[in-house]
């Protein structure tokens, strides 16, 4: 248990939270927690929808970490019963369910990516299947009878969705009831989930009360805007920096973040004090600092984090080699070629550089392919290979080949 006074420890959970129900019911819990040293029950669930974590779950891990890391139980739950129903929060239309053998094997990724943050020793991992696979018709009866119709109906999605004539499942009301008993089975003292979460959350109250158990805390932390800056970082947006992506891909992602976003990821990917950063934001906007250093900044220390020191530093070489420097990347492919006259645009779709050839005549209109460091500017320019002949063919700024003709 944390000896930090509860005052104390609540100065620093509050950090970056949105919903907060409520400040004095944890405050109250804390105090309880240090008197009779029992750490506090904290749960979070993520749903196994995909195989794989990305920086956006971190930010909700993060605060989970904190609490941690002040001597409170921690469970990372695994949702692999829900996950097969699909949660419907944020969707205009019901989503398809999962098969148990898709969301057995997203959960067995999840249970070891989480381990980057949370400390393995310390950290409680759970499965709703485990008390909802013993559930009989009757109980799910008797857990729907908790709740109405008229109040599911109250949820932005699913109001929504009503009014504008579209299907609502009967399974998709079963969800915020389902995510809500794992608070009763876990009997925890505080859940935390993003702010499009904030239903189902206060459902776990709701039942909790219901059963004559002591309401959780709710805490929601910020959505994590992806690299377009707009959406929610998701797989399903292509927008997201995944865990278990390479260093170098990390990194390069980080540096596609736009100038004003990047402070947002500080706030809520690290543990830099809120002072600092907003010191660093304001060098840059008066010319200080230059944008570009605080955000290598920012890339070194995720891939540093997820990966190593070592990989940071190489990651941030590299990407100097090929978009700072104008250097080729080391790991680009070799395609070998027998002599020949061929088109251009037919050459570019062959080396899998562009996926068609019509896409490569707008890509040579544009001035964007180089071959031999001579820029094409005519979509019927034809290339004659000849034997001994070597040289890099680039399109855009990512793509790299290496042609050797024998």
């Amino acid at each position: 248990m944390s000896f930090i006074d509860e005052n104390d420890q609540l100065k620093e959970l509050k950090r970056g939270i949105v919903d907060f129900i409520s400040e004095k019911d944890l405050l109250a819990k804390l105090k309880k927690s240090k008197e009779t040293n029992t750490p506090l029950t904290i749960k979070a669930g993520f749903d196994p929808t995909r195989p794989d974590l990305h920086l956006g779950h971190t930010v909700l891990i993060n605060k989970m970490r904190q609490f941690q890391n002040l001597g409170h139980r921690v469970v990372f739950l695994i949702g692999d019963f829900t996950a097969m129903i699909g949660d419907p929060t944020g969707t205009n239309e019901t989503r398809p369910a999962l098969s148990k053998e898709e969301v057995t094997e997203n959960a067995k990724t999840y249970a070891e990516q989480v381990f980057k943050i949370l400390d393995r020793e310390k950290t409680v991992v759970e499965y709703n299947t485990r008390w909802f696979d013993q559930f009989k018709p009757d109980d799910f009866i008797r857990l729907t009878s908790k709740y109405t119709v008229a109040r599911m109906l109250e949820r932005d999605d699913f109001e929504k969705r009503y009014r504008e004539h579209k299907a609502i499942g009967l399974h998709e009301f079963l969800y915020p009831l389902i995510q809500g008993y794992d608070s009763v089975a876990l009997k925890s003292d505080v859940e935390l989930g993003g702010t499009d979460q904030l239903f189902n959350i206060l459902m776990g109250r709701d039942l909790q009360k219901a059963h004559s158990m002591s309401q959780q805390v709710v805490m929601t932390v910020p959505l994590l805007e992806g690299l377009d800056g707009v959406q929610k970082m998701s797989k399903s947006y292509d927008n997201y920096i995944g865990l278990e992506d390479s260093p170098k891909d990390m990194f390069g992602k980080t540096m596609r973040v736009s100038d004003e976003l990047m402070f947002k990821y500080y706030n809520l990917l690290t543990d830099i004090p809120t002072a600092e950063i907003e010191q660093m934001q304001a060098d840059v906007e008066q010319g200080k600092k230059h944008p570009r250093d605080v955000k290598v900044s920012l890339g070194k220390f995720l891939v540093g984090r997820f990966h190593s020191e070592e990989a940071a530093d190489n990651a941030y070489a590299e990407f100097n080699r090929i978009f700072v420097n104008k250097g080729v990347p080391d790991d680009m492919p070799l395609f070998e070629r027998s002599p020949e006259e061929i088109a251009i645009c037919p050459f570019l779709t062959s080396l899998k550089m562009t996926q068609s050839n019509g896409e490569a005549r707008r890509l040579i209109q544009g001035g964007a392919v180089t071959v031999a460091d001579e820029k094409i500017s005519d979509h019927q320019y034809k290339l004659n290979l000849k034997a001994g002949d070597s040289f890099i063919v680039k399109v855009g700024k990512k793509k790299f080949a290496q042609v050797k003709v024998i």
